[in-house]
């Protein structure tokens, strides 16, 4: 029998402990520019350190949040389009925060991959950074897990964790009543949700990644994979200025499912169908489907990302406040009696 001179090694056995550390010193740069107030010491450690008081807050409450990017990963691992999902994923996490009233303070993401390639990787966290950067939050920390025999083909998976804050008794929904308006603000396509039913849709239509997209300049893939809209810095501008009851971001269940959330006992929502344009992708969706605007509206955000649930008073105020930061916004509906949506004038 022969024999092996040296040991077995890590590396041997499909993870390659110098790769995950490449990719930490390759993504520095990109957690620093992350840095707000708060923020403690940069990537390294075994845990990450944040301080409140350096924050600005007296008598804070934590609101923490986690999610992950769905099939649609699956999208940008067959067509390459690495760079959006980091922002996907931060955006999933923060913008379901600040419906609780809280701002974000700090993100953590989770990596995993059968074989680590650094130049992808870094491609993802780099998104991230981005959309950290871009709701006023630190990338603090995460994990990089190459996971050989788990994943296989160039997969990986993703999942974050956000954590934010507020001053005690400051969290919404709160005084949510009859007569309210609802502020609708657009979404930037499909955001990152549904997307086992657009997987089959694209199958259906017999259509590849490659294909000019039929409803949107340049190919079907990249088009599908527009990243979520963060609406961390606007939805706080309102919060701040007063009047803001209660805000849904519309994820999976659309308006059906989360405009109820922020609803007390007692109290529906009636939403006007006619006050927004259908957005030509989820027009294509349900043609191509065969699609009833019921289920388009309970999968799907349907043009509609985050609604917010105003004092009639401040409607017109906040309107014009959301606008200038940058927001397409449309008064939607109202709170009334009663339970759930009901549903005036038509998508389809």
């Amino acid at each position: 029998m022969s024999e092996r001179k040296n040991g077995l090694t890590y590396a041997e056995a499909g993870v390659d402990i110098d790769a995950g550390n490449a990719l930490v010193e390759r993504i520095k740069p990109a957690a620093k520019r992350t840095g707000r107030a708060g923020t403690v010491a940069g990537l390294g450690g075994f845990g990450a350190l944040f301080d409140l008081k350096a924050a600005g807050y007296l008598d804070p409450v934590l609101v923490a949040a986690t999610d992950g990017v769905g099939t649609k990963l699956r999208i940008a691992i067959d067509t390459g389009h690495l760079d959006g999902v980091g922002i996907d994923l931060v955006a999933m996490c923060v913008n379901d925060l600040v419906c609780q009233g809280a701002e974000p303070l700090f993100f953590l993401d989770y990596f995993a991959t059968g074989k680590l390639e650094i130049d992808e990787a870094a491609r993802v966290i780099e998104g991230i950074a981005e959309g950290c950067l871009r709701s006023g939050c630190a990338l603090i920390g995460g994990e990089t897990a190459e996971m050989p025999g788990m994943y296989h083909g160039g997969d990986f998976d993703l999942a974050g964790f956000a954590v934010g804050a507020m001053e005690r008794g400051h969290d919404l929904p709160a005084n949510v009543a009859e007569g309210d308006v609802l502020l609708g603000l657009a979404s930037d396509g499909v955001h990152s949700n549904g997307y086992s039913l657009v997987r089959k849709v694209v199958e259906v239509a017999g259509l590849g990644w490659d294909a000019p997209a039929p409803f949107a300049d340049g190919p079907l893939g990249a088009a599908l994979l527009a990243p979520t809209r963060l609406y961390v810095k606007p939805a706080l501008a309102a919060i701040r200025a007063g009047g803001v009851h209660g805000l849904a971001h519309i994820t999976g269940g659309g308006l059906t499912e989360n405009l109820p959330r922020v609803l007390p006992e007692g109290l529906g929502a009636t939403v006007d169908l006619s006050t927004w344009d259908l957005p030509p992708v989820f027009r294509w969706l349900a043609e191509t489907a065969g699609l009833a605007e019921a289920e388009l509206l309970k999968t799907f955000n349907a043009g509609i990302g985050m609604v917010l649930v105003v004092a009639e008073d401040r409607a017109e105020a906040l309107t014009a406040l959301l606008a200038e930061t940058g927001e397409t916004v449309a008064r939607i509906g109202r709170v009334g009696p009663g339970q759930g949506v009901a549903y005036e004038g038509r998508l389809l």
